[in-house]
């Protein structure tokens, strides 16, 4: 199977939209569809007995188009395909920011990149205080009641963190790899430390996060709601870690999609200023022949199926503890990822491919025409949080900048208010990568040279349901590109210069300015 056909496609997403609303086996009453007003309570008057618990599932580097329930053939997600069959599947969600610590810390605070500035590379690397982080999801929820836990990937540089995340989760496994680093609360828990057992394989990663987030539902007592975070590694890693035995077999014989962009060899169509992107030497190395696409992408296949399975883990738990009718799911990841496409293997470029986020919001108090639905509505990364914090019945601190999606989940957004129009940034420089800690450079004059010789190729940019614009702002004179997404899907054509777009181009110019002052205001 060389191509899947738009056909296809579609007719995939429509068996999806009349799916079985009871794919999980719960049978709960129809629920009254919430109204925009939902968040008006104050966070501190709130009955505990009626608060849905929320379980927020994030993968890594899960590249929006590798599921069944958004079209793929060659890959198999059938308890995130059922997620979606019962839930709400977003066609236009889109990342604020496409690289792990700054898009965690997004998804954490509700804020943009260019606001809390928590990323790899100077001058966007600060570390988040601990006052910021009580304005996380996390935080707010547990202030307010709910009992929290966070599993597995933690990926935000915060600022005294074992005190800081001590204080905001009940139960805590946070860890990135299965080195035996904690801290685990509570650090006594036995059935923790079988599970974080020096001795098992390295390849049971996923696995593991699994029997972590297993061991905060046994131990969840009654009558108290509850938020579990769960961050898996995978689907992030080309080598043997997350590669777990058994599920290697399934994909073994499998010939894997390839898109209409993907590269053989060094792309000859991106900007020049890309030449000094990770992504693009990491695709000659990594995925720019055929054969190292199919390897690659089918062990990116296998990571994914197995986080599908501890979806399926996770869902038989809910209910057999009996709260699968009161819980909401919220499966994504933290970004996308090129594997090939456009000449590059990373993440962080505007590109579709890294941009275009995976969300799927199960809520099983839902009424039924509601379930199994797609949004084409435009939404951002930083939506989840305020989000999580509405569905809990609490508002928003002012800090956050993205929107309750609440009105989109229940079919009662009124359009005309919602926006038209998302705001992405990068500010990830590869040559600042790694020069932080060393006392010999001086971060202000390297980046000063790098923005001189016209090396950096820091982003921004928005998209709409149409339209995507970005430039590389540092760059003298600016590089920009445009494209019109419902004619050139795959971004292979730049309308920059094309005069029949000038008018359009204006308007996505003057859109990114004031997003951008938002985002920082």
């Amino acid at each position: 199977m060389k191509n899947f056909s738009i056909l296809k496609v579609c007719l995939t997403l429509g068996l999806f939209a009349i799916a079985t609303v009871n794919a999980f086996g719960q049978d709960p009453a129809d629920a009254q569809a919430a109204e925009d007003g939902r968040n008006a309570a104050t966070n501190s008057d709130l009955d505990n007995s009626k608060k849905p618990n929320i379980v927020f599932v994030m993968s890594d580097d899960q590249r929006w188009d590798t599921f069944g329930c958004y079209g793929r053939t060659d890959v198999r997600t059938p308890n995130i395909d059922k997620l979606a069959a019962s839930g709400v599947a977003f066609d236009n969600a889109y990342y604020a920011v496409a690289i792990c610590m700054p898009s965690r810390t997004t998804m954490f605070t509700g804020r943009y990149f260019s606001d809390h500035k928590v990323g790899f590379t100077y001058p966007f690397n600060r570390t988040l205080t601990a006052t910021e982080f009580a304005d996380s999801y996390p935080a707010q929820l547990r202030a307010a009641g709910y009992r929290t836990g966070f599993v597995g990937k933690f990926g935000v540089r915060l600022a005294n963190r074992p005190k800081t995340v001590a204080k905001h989760f009940d139960f805590y496994t946070g860890i990135s790899t299965t080195s035996k680093k904690g801290p685990h609360f509570p650090a006594d828990d036995k059935e923790l430390q079988r599970i974080f057992r020096k001795d098992r394989n390295p390849k049971e990663r996923t696995l593991i996060k699994g029997d972590s987030m297993i061991r905060f539902l046994e131990t969840q007592p009654k009558g108290q709601p509850f938020c579990l975070s769960v961050s898996f590694d995978a689907v992030k890693n080309d080598r043997d870690s997350d590669m777990y035995g058994p599920h290697e077999e399934l994909f073994k014989d499998q010939e894997m999609w390839v898109p209409e962009n993907y590269v053989v060899g060094k792309s000859q169509r991106l900007p020049e200023v890309l030449d000094h992107c990770r992504g693009t030497y990491l695709h000659v190395a990594r995925t720019s022949t055929p054969e190292q696409y199919q390897r690659t992408t089918r062990r990116f296949a296998v990571q994914g199926y197995t986080v599908d399975q501890q979806v399926k883990r996770l869902m038989d738990k809910l209910k057999e503890m009996g709260e699968l009718e009161n819980t909401v799911v919220i499966y994504t990841s933290d970004n996308g990822r090129f594997h090939g496409s456009q000449g590059l293997f990373d993440k962080a470029i505007l590109y579709e491919e890294a941009m275009k986020q995976p969300l799927i919001v199960f809520d099983p108090r839902a009424p039924k025409s509601q379930r199994g639905t797609r949004v084409n509505a435009m939404v951002s990364s930083t939506d989840i949080a305020p989000t999580i914090l509405s569905l809990a019945g609490l508002k928003a601190p002012s800090s956050m900048k993205g929107r309750d999606i609440s009105g989109l989940l229940a079919g009662t957004q009124d359009f005309a208010k919602w926006r038209d129009t998302v705001l992405m940034e990068n500010f990830f420089l590869v040559e600042m990568f790694g020069k932080n800690r060393k006392k010999d450079v001086s971060l202000e004059d390297l980046n000063e040279e790098i923005v001189a010789n016209n090396r950096s190729y820091r982003t921004r940019g928005v998209r709409t349901d149409r339209y995507k614009y970005f430039i590389y702002y540092e760059h003298t004179p600016v590089v920009e590109e445009l494209y019109d997404l419902q004619l050139d899907p795959y971004e292979q054509n730049n309308l920059i210069a094309a005069p029949e777009y000038a008018e359009v181009l204006e308007k996505l110019k003057t859109k990114t300015k004031e997003l951008q002052a938002f985002a920082v205001e």
